[in-house]
């Protein structure tokens, strides 16, 4: 493992226009809102980024849009997971021809490979790119369940050097920043863990609530991940975990769509078959979003 990733990267969404399209020019809006609250690094093509709605030129196109707006201020790693190798590593390619800093690749979800599949798959990738991967853990969507030990191999084998845990086991994520921190870096991708994981010693984070309240994210890293001021990640912990919380009681996507166009950064709708969050739910998101300290626009 060589490449290590410091601070909260946001999980970002895809702007659509009215039209529908992938929104280059909202795609630039989001990230002078993120990386403007001092947030250090962007996942775009992920979960959050509505990937399995969009089309492969799409994802490349949105990839390619916000490496192009994070002009090298901040790593991009670019979703570029797909149900096949073949398609995995052309979008893993045109990204790392975009400028990417690295790719984050879900395991392919509708058949679940074994760990000798996922070690070809992941194989295939790092021969065929110059660029550090992350892998996307998220069990309950793929059906791939990686234990601590095979996470480390996975690291060993390929050219995977940190993983997004989207598992919710914050016992086996101890056990990797315990164990197998010299083979593969764990970064906290399940926001309602985020505090935990900086307490442990995570060092990186993948967090969707960045990308609404960038500035305050940041101060928690700063505080906790930085100079170890517990006391002081608590206080601000108080009002993040029950958005954190929020988010995960609804479609997530969505919910992180609501809460941008909340603090004044449209992201466009959600492309079919997901929809907008319901009505009913935002006063409760406005009140949420405001004690957090954001100014609430909408």
């Amino acid at each position: 493992m060589t490449a290590q990733l410091n601070g909260i990267l946001a999980a970002v969404v895809t702007p659509f226009t009215p039209e529908g399209e992938v929104d280059r020019a909202g795609i630039a809006a989001q990230v002078e809102h993120i990386l403007g609250g001092g947030i250090h690094g962007l996942v775009p093509g992920g979960s959050t980024g509505e990937f399995t709605t969009l089309t492969l030129d799409e994802r490349k196109a949105a990839n390619r849009a916000y490496v192009e707006a994070a002009a090298g201020r901040a790593p991009v790693y670019a979703g570029t997971g797909a149900l096949s190798t073949t398609e995995t590593v052309e979008l893993s390619r045109d990204a790392e021809a975009a400028g990417a800093d690295g790719v984050m690749i879900v395991p392919p979800f509708y058949d679940a490979p074994g760990f000798e599949e996922l070690i070809a798959h992941y194989g295939a990738v790092s021969e065929a790119i110059g660029i550090p991967i992350m892998y996307y853990n998220i069990p309950d969507a793929t059906g791939v369940e990686l234990t601590a030990e095979q996470l480390g191999e996975l690291g060993r084998r390929t050219g995977v050097t940190c993983y997004k845990d989207t598992g919710g086991d914050n016992v086996k994520f101890n056990k990797v920043l315990v164990e197998q921190a010299e083979h593969i870096q764990a970064l906290n991708g399940w926001d309602t863990l985020t505090f935990q994981s900086m307490a442990l010693g995570a060092t990186a984070g993948v967090w969707g609530a960045a990308s609404i309240l960038p500035r305050q994210c940041a101060d928690l890293y700063e505080a906790v991940g930085v100079q170890g001021d517990l006391a002081r990640g608590r206080e601000l912990w108080k009002t993040l975990a029950p958005v954190c919380e929020f988010l995960e009681s609804h479609t997530y996507a969505a919910a992180i769509k609501a809460g941008l166009r909340l603090v004044g950064v449209n992201p466009g709708s959600m492309r079919g078959p997901f929809r907008d969050l319901g009505e009913e739910h935002l006063d409760e998101f406005r009140t949420l979003l405001a004690a957090a300290g954001a100014e609430v626009t909408a």
